[in-house]
């Protein structure tokens, strides 16, 4: 019986982000159909920002109404939402309107909207059903919910890419044939499986983590609640992972389960005590915090396209997999090897934000950027990107460990900073995107960079 509640919560877990994590990863095959092209991620980014109303509403009702709000009823709502979600993209993804006498992925955006409402909101509805299971299943939960961004990502490397290649074409330029100019375009070859099969393994994906709350919600509630925090560092460290994409994943759940806040209060505190940090070492922190989160929140995703499909499909696949691998992978890591030493988080710091430099200093070179055309350029912005991830990723999970063990109220005010730095990230980039137009697209075939 344990084990199998053990694979319940571990299946429970997938659906909290694999959606938006299977968005991510599916880019490089999406950005080559819809007509917004490489401006897409940054659509996506001010999109995924705007679901955040839908932990702020549950969150709201959770103080207003206090115990009225019926967590199951919420969850099997979100996941329903979020398997119908990915079952009409699989057919109507590449679907466009006409707005503003432009063709616009207006479908794409409008269930892209709900899949992103469904994962922020699972931040602060599935981590408070768990806590009503006995501890040792929290860490199992965390688990699945660090494999809905790693599955994804390996399933996309699986995928592949439509490889590019140039073939002669016909553009008429009159009545007569003898003017018909010939010119070259970009064809892409197919992938190993489609974007539609894709789309249907993410639905498969939500409806496996439905079953599984179904079954976790059918549990005889005869044993024990569990308050013993059996691997403190942990737990600890596996809910600030829990809470990277969604950064007041944490402060939400503790705010909605007061009885779960106070026996931390009571007995975890105690434990986990540490000096507490001073003023400037607080403002240090909170300015990581922002940094960290507009940088792999808002800043470099809008411009991953800019920044790396200049060196080809094939290393924006990759840049765009193994990034998504990274994350679960650097809470791994923080899970064995924590360090909370500001010096070294604020080295990390700096090592990251140079790859994202590079990354920012390729896109802005767009459509030449350095050594484009190159197996040596390819793999820089590759290791580039992966890097850029794991590393602020690293940097995003001690931080959220040291406030955690300062006190709780040190815990909201991170959350709030990280929702500050993700919604500035998203809101600079997108009117430079796109309104501003600094940075500029190309064809794999018809651009002439410079040699």
């Amino acid at each position: 019986m344990s084990l199998l509640i053990h694979v319940l919560a571990c299946c429970f877990g997938l659906g909290s982000w694999v959606a938006v994590n299977g968005l991510w990863v599916e880019l490089p095959l999406i950005v080559n159909t819809l007509p917004e092209g490489w401006e897409l991620p940054s659509y996506l980014t001010v999109i995924i920002q705007l679901a955040n109303l839908g932990p702020l509403l549950v969150t709201v009702m959770h103080k207003l109404c206090p115990g009225r709000l019926r967590e199951s009823a919420v969850i099997y709502s979100v996941l329903f939402i979020g398997v119908l979600a990915c079952v009409l993209l699989a057919f109507f993804w590449d679907e466009t309107t006409v707005v503003a006498a432009a063709p616009r992925s207006t479908v794409f955006f409008i269930l892209t909207l709900f899949l992103a409402l469904v994962d922020c909101t699972s931040s602060v509805t599935f981590l408070p059903f768990m806590m009503q299971l006995p501890a040792n299943y929290i860490t199992t939960y965390f688990i699945g919910e660090g494999l809905s961004g790693f599955i994804p990502g390996l399933v996309a490397l699986a995928q592949g890419v439509g490889m590019a290649k140039c073939v002669n074409g016909t553009q008429s330029s009159g009545n007569l044939s003898e003017k018909d100019m010939y010119i070259v375009q970009t064809q892409y070859l197919q992938s190993n499986f489609s974007t539609e099969v894709f789309f249907f393994f993410l639905a498969a994906m939500m409806c496996i983590s439905l079953v599984a709350f179904s079954a976790l919600n059918r549990l005889p509630r005869t044993f024990e609640l569990s308050t013993e925090n059996l691997v403190p560092d942990t737990d600890t460290v596996a809910s600030v992972c829990s809470g990277l994409d969604n950064p007041g994943v944490v402060t939400d759940e503790q705010n909605s389960n007061p009885k779960h806040h106070s026996e931390e209060s009571g007995q975890a505190r105690p434990q986990l005590a540490k000096p507490g940090h001073s003023v400037y070492q607080l403002a240090f922190i909170y300015f990581m915090v922002v940094c960290v989160n507009g940088a792999t929140n808002g800043l470099l995703p809008s411009v991953q396209t800019y920044s790396c499909m200049p060196y080809g499909n094939l290393a924006y696949h990759l840049s765009a997999a193994l990034a998504s691998c990274a994350n679960p992978v650097a809470c791994i890591v923080a899970l064995f090897f924590p360090k909370r030493s500001l010096v070294l988080l604020g080295v990390l710091c700096l090592l990251g934000s140079v790859f994202g430099g590079y990354n920012m200093a390729m896109a802005a070179m767009s459509p030449c950027p350095l050594l484009q055309g190159s197996a040596l350029g390819e793999a820089i912005i590759v290791l580039s990107w992966v890097f850029f991830t794991g590393t602020l990723s690293y940097v995003k999970v001690m931080v959220g460990v040291i406030l955690r063990d300062e006190s709780h109220s040190a815990l909201v005010w991170c959350g709030a900073a990280a929702q500050t730095g993700s919604l500035l990230g998203s809101a600079i980039m997108f009117p430079l995107v796109n309104v501003c137009n600094l940075f500029e697209s190309g064809d794999f075939c018809n651009t002439k960079c410079p040699l």
